[in-house]
């Protein structure tokens, strides 16, 4: 049965990675991802912050569920036009220079349409460039070189290009014959696929839990603030669905469904944690549970604004995360394994 649900999740993910959506730039997901819950018969809605709010379904209100999942990815913004038509760029989230360097990129402009470019090392020439290898590939060192005939400042800003504009980075997405889900920005749009999966198992099998389901997909969670409010009333708990963590030290695979006990923000609630792994052994979801070292989620930013909630967290395992990720179906199935498991 959760094969079908992870199939149709993985395909609306790859829908959502083709539309660009860095942290400040997300209308456009939002509307669809919102107009895709209301096909599954969802009532939906944009908040004021311009997130998703979703009612799932369920009977006890004042007993509810909130499951949070985000829409925003890294990304760039213009910084600076130099001299030479190059552009500095300041990073939204946690994008990382050393592994964006050569990515193709578009800067969106607000009034004249979108240019192509790449985001390269100054002198990136390493015929050239003696110490291409010893540079730093910090913000300052990088800039993007646009694909258009454009040799000054004043050649870039005829196009309509100005400070503020917006940088996307190109995801690369591919979906392996073998299973394998490889992209930029599997954070955080493969658990919004699953979440849209497991409302599908909900409305195709008639399934009505016993509690209320309520969603928030956020657009800030990248810069920390996306969850700090809340849409809807009688929740008692929050879980994070965002991706998991894979790497040393860790025990969890792309084909598992992750749960985090404690991450840099502290322990998760333990009871909560310990029906997460209940429910997961109830439905035979593979799973890790694991310790993730340098990460925040968006459950911990809801706390943090002073909400009342136990709170939890749980995604599909994710290999080299903020760089060209990598996930698997397997892990899809088994976050939708779990999130029924938990809910049903």
């Amino acid at each position: 049965m959760y094969r079908k649900y992870a199939e149709f999740a993985t395909e609306k993910a790859v829908e959502i990675l083709s539309i660009d959506s860095p942290t400040g730039y997300t209308e456009n997901a939002a509307e669809f991802v919102k107009n895709e819950f209301i096909k599954l018969g969802c009532h939906a809605f944009i908040t004021e912050k311009g997130g998703v709010a979703v009612e799932i379904g369920g009977k006890d209100a004042e007993n509810a569920l909130l499951l949070e999942a985000h829409l925003d990815t890294l990304g760039g913004m213009v910084a600076e036009i130099k001299s030479d038509g190059r552009l500095r760029i300041t990073p939204l989230g946690g994008l990382n220079g050393f592994n964006t360097e050569g990515e193709n990129c578009r800067v969106i402009t607000r009034k004249n349409g979108i240019y192509e470019g790449t985001f390269l090392l100054k002198n990136p020439s390493i015929h050239v460039n003696g110490e291409f290898n010893k540079t730093d590939r910090s913000f300052s060192n990088m800039e993007v070189v646009l694909d258009e005939d454009v040799k000054n400042a004043e050649d870039v800003k005829a196009l309509g290009i100005m400070n503020g504009d917006i940088v996307a980075f190109d995801t690369r997405t591919v979906v392996t014959k073998s299973g394998y889900i490889k992209s930029r920005f599997l954070d955080d749009k493969l658990s919004v696929g699953a979440i849209l999966g497991f409302a599908k198992l909900l409305r195709e099998e008639k399934i009505v839990p016993e509690r209320k389901i309520y969603l928030h997909i956020t657009v800030f969670e990248e810069v920390g603030h996306g969850a700090a409010a809340v849409p809807f009333e009688g929740i008692t708990e929050v879980l994070s669905v965002d991706m998991g963590c894979v790497g040393e030290g860790l025990e969890c695979t792309e084909k598992q469904v992750s749960i985090c006990a404690k991450d840099s923000g502290g322990p998760y609630n333990y009871s909560m944690t310990t029906r997460l792994i209940e429910a997961a052994e109830k439905t035979g979801a593979g799973y890790a549970v694991d310790i993730y070292p340098h990460y925040g989620s968006d459950a911990e930013a809801t706390l943090r604004a002073g909400h009342d909630f136990r709170h939890g967290l749980i995604g599909p395992g994710v290999y080299s995360s903020h760089g060209y990720e990598r996930s698997h179906i397997d892990g899809v199935e088994n976050t939708i394994r779990l999130l029924a498991g938990f809910t049903i």
